[in-house]
């Protein structure tokens, strides 16, 4: 039965799957704070800034993560690394049903005074609490994408990375939708500290099915010889060490980096404040706030594949890599900008603005993902994509210290959805200018540093 429409073998696309479960988990556990954000907020008294501090941990310990998940991915091997990232983040996320019970700690938080300039604040309490858990949800979840980025390169040939990337990718949005369904009920029937200590246990679950079905494709113990050609069909890469530090002598490096930079943090944006937009803005509350966001990361989902869809199908047609990825990256821009119209329309209105947007945004993401690997070998891949997962996480940190100012000042919504519609094409256009061609690096060059 499965041969008729897998010919060559299916074990890729079972790996494909496994990174799509790992992809949800990470976006459950990651989004919990977010669905219960009206709800710590009566509960601890939190304003804009304590919520927006409790944010910047997870963003600081996320681009701290990724700067040494590629790293050590690279160092390890996929499936050793992956176990003890998902096992970090997944704890982490227990945690989180325990923070407030911390006691004495303090963190420090930068917000801007009422005279304009800088003041060193303390996070107490509860917030230190779940500023301390998000901290070290972040070093754990670092390390999800640089692991399936490397765990794609390695697994499939450069005609089909962007869609496995884009199926992989949408697990992200299986995840933010699965959250809504189960997140209020959890937190309604047993109390919000269930909604994180049993959503963070789901990842041990993955842990023993990786542990157990994971396999490089030469040691797989099912892979057919014809699929392991298949995987193999791209010119073998050069022998050779990576050095991070070279890495960042090359302005392809610094086109996946920007183009990181410049749209992660517009993902958080959504996955952070959206239920809380939703709930200040159109009276959303935890009972109801489900379907809304059900509705967003459905769509979502269609764009993380259909983005990849699009530049691979293209490049079966013959389309260049440079003119399929950049294209689809195109659309994507151009598809996110009504968005800008969110603060003025009624509350489904909005919802479709923001569910469009969200797709638009993942088939951007599975395509700048997949450029990481059109322009390195696999042995660098996991560090390039390190490099641009900590980029993101840096744009995340500076939109999490504005958003929380615009909002505690403004107590409107409307100039970050600006911020929103315009990211993509400029980003497009950074990247352009960095990599007009999408040469790629070979080993040799990274070995001796030339460009």
């Amino acid at each position: 039965m499965l041969a008729r429409f897998f010919p060559l073998g299916h074990q890729r696309w079972l790996v494909c799957a496994l990174l799509l479960f790992a992809s949800a988990i990470n976006y459950i556990d990651r989004q919990v704070i977010g669905l219960l954000k009206p709800v710590l907020e009566k509960e601890f008294a939190w304003d804009e800034r304590t919520y927006a501090g409790i944010v910047f941990s997870f963003q600081l310990a996320y681009a701290v993560g990724m700067l040494l998940a590629g790293r050590i991915i690279d160092t390890i091997g996929i499936k050793r690394g992956y176990i003890i990232f998902v096992s970090v983040w997944s704890l982490a996320a227990i945690g989180h049903g325990v923070a407030h019970l911390i006691p004495g700690l303090t963190l420090p938080w930068m917000q801007i005074s009422d005279k304009n300039g800088f003041a060193l604040v303390t996070l107490t309490g509860a917030a230190a609490g779940f500023a301390f858990m998000r901290f070290l949800l972040g070093l754990g979840e670092a390390g999800n994408f640089p692991a399936a980025i490397k765990a794609t390169a390695e697994w499939f040939p450069k005609k089909e990375r962007a869609l496995a990337t884009g199926i992989f990718n949408s697990g992200t949005n299986i995840g933010a939708l699965g959250a809504p369904l189960i997140v209020p009920w959890i937190a309604v029937s047993l109390g919000w500290q269930w909604a994180f200590i049993l959503t963070g246990a789901i990842g041990f679950i993955w842990v023993i099915w990786w542990a157990y079905a994971y396999h490089s494709p030469r040691e797989h113990p099912r892979l057919t010889p014809a699929e392991l050609a298949h995987i193999e069909s791209d010119p073998a890469d050069q022998r050779g060490k990576v050095s991070w530090m070279k890495l960042l002598r090359f302005r392809q490096t610094w086109a996946v980096a920007m183009g990181k930079f410049l749209t992660d943090p517009i993902w958080y944006l959504y996955l952070f404040w959206i239920p809380g937009f939703l709930n200040k803005q159109h009276g959303v509350d935890l009972k109801n706030i489900g379907l809304p966001l059900v509705v967003i990361y459905l769509v979502a989902d269609v764009g993380s594949v259909g983005g990849g869809w699009i530049s691979s199908r293209l490049i079966a047609r013959g389309w260049t890599v440079n003119a399929a990825r950049k294209l689809a990256m195109a659309v994507s821009g151009v598809v996110v900008l009504p968005i800008v119209f969110v603060n003025d329309v009624g509350m489904w209105p909005a919802v479709l603005l923001v569910s469009v947007a969200a797709a638009a945004h993942q088939g951007w993401s599975a395509n700048i993902f997949t450029v990481a690997s059109d322009l390195f070998p696999r042995k660098a891949v996991g560090s390039v994509v390190g490099i641009g997962g900590m980029a993101g996480a840096f744009g995340g940190m500076l939109l999490a210290f504005v958003i929380g100012e615009v909002l505690t000042r403004t107590g409107s919504y409307a100039i970050l959805w600006f911020l929103a519609g315009g990211a993509y094409l400029l980003a497009l256009l950074v990247v352009h200018l960095l990599v007009p061609r999408m040469e790629p690096v070979t080993m040799e060059q990274i070995g001796d540093g030339s460009r």
